[in-house]
């Protein structure tokens, strides 16, 4: 095989765990003429279940790869997904006002650190549009003090996120809460952020509240989105430690860093298919 002809794929698949799933897929692999270039694996003890990811290089058509993957997917009763390696994830990103993490996945995107298309921001306030503008993003606001502007704007996502193709939808520091049939329809392709002191200091200014009881350390969790609220599967969390001299105002900047590359890993590894479900919690190929 040549650099030429060939075509690197991501190959996922999740399956009840039992003996010669590894050994199967290897010789559909090799049928395929593939050369497995990254392989990652892991076997839950607490649900069964047998996960894997494997980048493959191949000369064979995507059609004939799929043939050879098929049987085997269906001998194990495998969910299973063949993606091409760096292929943009199309990605909505939904904001309120809070610039931080809109900035760092927009600047990463540009900058091509990160695999995703971005067809569109929405924000329910219209201040992050000269942001989204210049990074060249299309940005719509959606204003929401209601009920029904509620139902309005998300029967406006489903349209688009249809229309538009899009694979991920990101909330960007976004402070509208999604209806719980909203997210059970996009369960496992809405992720969010917060800062990682829930279930406290709940509400208005959190670092204020944090700073009041001398925390010593702050971070944050990035999670798919579920109708219970921040309590949806965990992707990525971080911390940082603080000190007692730390201003209210340097909390808010160190957790608003600690947000943004929280969320921008969290996105990342999504769009690199490195993210698998296991119940409650995640399987992260990292």
């Amino acid at each position: 095989m040549t650099a030429a002809n060939t075509t690197h794929w991501v190959l996922t698949l999740v399956c009840e765990d039992k003996p010669g799933i590894v050994h199967a897929i290897s010789g559909a692999i090799v049928a395929a003429n593939g050369n497995i270039t990254e392989s990652s694996q892991f076997a839950s003890d607490d649900t069964g279940r047998f996960f894997m990811r494997l980048q493959i290089e191949s000369a064979v058509p995507r059609e004939h790869f799929e043939n050879q993957i098929a049987p085997v997917a269906e001998r194990y009763g495998m969910t299973w997904e063949l993606e091409e390696v760096g292929r943009k994830m199309k990605t909505l990103i939904l904001v309120s006002k809070s610039a931080h993490c809109l900035n760092d996945l927009l600047f990463r995107q540009r900058g091509g650190q990160l695999p995703v298309e971005i067809p569109a921001v929405f924000g329910n306030h219209p201040e992050l549009k000269e942001m989204a503008d210049f990074y060249g993003i299309p940005f719509e606001h959606h204003p929401i003090s209601s009920d029904a502007d509620k139902g309005a704007f998300e029967q406006m996502l489903r349209d688009f996120i249809k229309s538009a193709g899009v694979e991920l939808i990101v909330l960007a520091r976004y402070m509208q809460v999604l209806s719980p049939e909203f997210c059970a329809e996009f369960e496992g392709r809405i992720i969010n952020i917060h800062h990682s002191f829930l279930p406290g200091f709940k509400g208005a200014n959190p670092y204020a509240q944090a700073h009041a009881r001398g925390v010593k350390l702050i971070g944050a969790t990035a999670h798919f989105v579920t109708a219970d609220l921040d309590e949806g599967p965990i992707i990525e969390q971080n911390v940082v430690r603080v000190e007692h001299s730390d201003s209210k105002k340097r909390l808010v900047s160190i957790g608003q860093d600690v947000e943004s590359k929280t969320l921008t890993q969290a996105v990342r590894w999504f769009a690199e298919r490195r993210v698998l479900q296991d119940g409650d919690r995640t399987i992260i190929f990292s």
